[in-house]
Formats: C-alpha cells, sequence, structure tokens
C-alpha cells in the first residue's frame, strides 16, 4: 500500500492547445503538455528520472525530452493507465527507485497524426468472440452492459440525457470546453442515434490534446514553487477484456475492486469526498460508477442526476469540467480526470468547488476491462 500523502503532484499541465490541433503529432502532443508541466513544476528535463505514458513509448518521450530516466512505466491498459502510472510511481518513489516522475499523455485523437494503430489479434479474446459478430468499437461494445443496466436497475434513456444536460452546465463554466452550449433532455434524447441507446451526445467528444503530471515525494514537495496535492489513496482492477463475458454486465468487478484499494488506503469514507471524477466515455459509464465505488446503492445512481445533486450548487460535484462528454476526450481521457482534480484541489479550477479537500478520480480502461483509482486531497 502507498502510505497516504507520502507523495505529491508538484506538476500539472495540459496542452497549448487542446481540440483540434492539428499541426502536432501524437509525439509532439506529449512532449508539449510535458514541457508545460515541467515548467509549472519549475524543473528542467534534466530533474526528471522517471517516465511514465501509454499509447506512446516511454523511450521516444525521453528521448525527445533529452532524458535518461532510471525508472519507466509503459503499461498500457486503456484510458486508465495513467491513474495506473500515478498508483506505480507512487510505489517506485517510496521504494527510492526514483525521486521526480513525468506521467504524460497525448493524443491526435481527432486529427490522427502520426497516431499509435492498434489491431484486434485473431487469436485474442475480443478476436475470437466478439469481432466476427461486429463488436468492434467502443460505441458497440459499450451498449452491451448499458442495456442490461438500464433494464434491471428502471434507469431511463432519460436519466441518460439528464446526465449530458448537467455535465453541459459544468462545461460553460470552462473556457477550454469542446461543448459548452446549454441542452436540454428534449434536445439530447431528439439527437442523432449513433448505436441505440446512445444519441450523439450522449457519446463522448473527439478531439486532440494532452496532460502531463510531475510526482516527487511530499517531503520534497514544499521546496517546488506550486501547490502540492497530496496523493491520499490509489487502486486498480482488471476483469475479462471480453464485454460480453463480465461477470455481471449491471456492474464492474474492476471498479469495485480498484475504489475499495483507494478508499481502504486512504482510511476515508464516502461522506469525506468533496469533489468526483468520472471517466464517461459514454452517458451510462458514471452510473456504474456511481454503484460500484459505493457512493449510491443499487439503482440509486439515477437519482444523482434526477434530484441534480451533482450538478453546480449541488451536494457532491461531478464532473466539472464537462467531463469526456463536453470538455475533452482524445481517447484515453483518465489525465484529463485527474488534471481537473489537481485543478480543484488548487483552487484555480474554471468551475471551482468552494471548500473542496478531498477529490476521487475514477477512470475505465479497455472498455469495462481495467480500472485506476487515484485520491488527491489538499491537505498535507
Amino acid at each position: 500500500m502507498v502510505k497516504p500523502r507520502s507523495i505529491a503532484v508538484v506538476g500539472a499541465a495540459e496542452t497549448t492547445k487542446m481540440g483540434i490541433v492539428p499541426e502536432m503529432s501524437q509525439l509532439g502532443l506529449n512532449i508539449d503538455c510535458a514541457l508545460n508541466a515541467i515548467e509549472d513544476a519549475g524543473l528542467k528535463p534534466g530533474d526528471i528520472d522517471g517516465i511514465a505514458t501509454a499509447n506512446e513509448h516511454p523511450w521516444n518521450v525521453a528521448a525527445m525530452l533529452g532524458i535518461t530516466p532510471r525508472w519507466l512505466d509503459g503499461t498500457n491498459v486503456g484510458g486508465c493507465s495513467f491513474m495506473l502510472h500515478v498508483r506505480h510511481a507512487c510505489a517506485a518513489i517510496e521504494a527510492g527507485l526514483c525521486n521526480t516522475v513525468l506521467v504524460t499523455h497525448g493524443e491526435s485523437g481527432r486529427s490522427q497524426v502520426a497516431p499509435t494503430r492498434y489491431a484486434a489479434n485473431p487469436g485474442s479474446l475480443i478476436g475470437q468472440f466478439e469481432l466476427p459478430y461486429g463488436i468492434h468499437a467502443p460505441v458497440t461494445q459499450f451498449t452491451i452492459p448499458a442495456l442490461r443496466f438500464l433494464k434491471d436497475t428502471d434507469t431511463t434513456q432519460e436519466d441518460l440525457a439528464r446526465l449530458v444536460v448537467i455535465q453541459r452546465e459544468w462545461a460553460a463554466l470552462n473556457p477550454r470546453a469542446t461543448r459548452k452550449e446549454p441542452v436540454t433532455v428534449d434536445e439530447v434524447m431528439n439527437d442523432r442515434m449513433i448505436a441505440y441507446p446512445f444519441r450523439k451526445s450522449m457519446c463522448c467528444v473527439v478531439t486532440d490534446g494532452g496532460g502531463a503530471l510531475i510526482l516527487t515525494s511530499a517531503e520534497r514537495a514544499k521546496d517546488f514553487p506550486t501547490k502540492p496535492v497530496y496523493i491520499l489513496g490509489t487502486g486498480e482492477g482488471i476483469e475479462n477484456p471480453v464485454i460480453s463475458m463480465m461477470s455481471d454486465l449491471t456492474s464492474s468487478a474492476a471498479f469495485r475492486i480498484s475504489g475499495r484499494q483507494a478508499f481502504e488506503e486512504a482510511g476515508i469514507t464516502h461522506a469525506d469526498v468533496d469533489h468526483l471524477m468520472l471517466y464517461d466515455a459514454f452517458a451510462h459509464v458514471p452510473f456504474y460508477m456511481l454503484e460500484d465505488l459505493g457512493f449510491a446503492g443499487r439503482g440509486e445512481a439515477k437519482y444523482f442526476y434526477r434530484e441534480r445533486r451533482c450538478a453546480p450548487g449541488g451536494e457532491l460535484p461531478i464532473n466539472t469540467s464537462g467531463g469526456g462528454l463536453s470538455y475533452m476526450h482524445s481517447g484515453m481521457y483518465g489525465m484529463y480526470a485527474m488534471q481537473e482534480s489537481i485543478r480543484q484541489m488548487r483552487g484555480i479550477a474554471p468551475a471551482q468547488v468552494e471548500g473542496a479537500k478531498i477529490s476521487v478520480s475514477h477512470g475505465v480502461g479497455n472498455m469495462f476491462s481495467g480500472a485506476g483509482t487515484i485520491i488527491f486531497t489538499n491537505e498535507g
């Protein structure tokens, strides 16, 4: 277990431009946000001795920055990889394997400038048991559990639309958000159908961009120019990579495992949480996360949106940046969720939650296969 508050984030930044950035490659976006985070921390590239990244190769990032790290992590379990990188970096710093870790992500999700190409191995579980039936993209894979969840929990498509409406309200407060225009439940329900039951605005935006973090020991953090944000708890989990073979289509074992680890490590209860970032590749995913992380009982997540508990002014602000549906989603969203948690803990978020002291950031990877949870605090 990582000792609570023993590691701090001392640098955090996103790419200079976000949204549509056709002039930068995937690697270029990684370097742009890395340099921004290094500058934020008041460091030079040579001060970094640990690197973690996914999608792009760690050695490419290291070479472009001109550094030779003594610790690296190229774990790639999809969009939550960066939560796992933070967890692994905490353990590495505590073990003395490195002192200062850069976690970076850049992705040309919209412009597709020199991206990493992935193709399903025909011998993989997905290649054997899903691809032959036409299930080959997130929008077709995510629909399988969504339909079962709606049926078994009496959650409606209008509830999904309410989530879109509320997150658009948050996005309207964020100058960098991709979708800022107000929307109503009726407008969402009349939006173009993409893959039942998902209308267009229930699906994440597709953008270019990236983000990076700098982590070091809490003892060293006081020497940096930025306000430290401490790691309070961490968790990771994994389940079957074939979404149609989940043990329960209405609940993610990976979410439950990861969340339980993080809360136990942090030594907090759900009532202690002031702010929540939930990976929202599609509108139904936060419903799972609220229930699997223990913020809501079985079938009760929908009331967070029906009763506007998570809206501006609500008791538990969720996805205050606008989330993947409205703020930013280049393909692997976990980094952007953590960036907003850190902004909230620093007190510099566009839609700042007054008095927030603890933020939970939870991500999903490779559809419902992987999960990562990081709990941040601004109290050392």
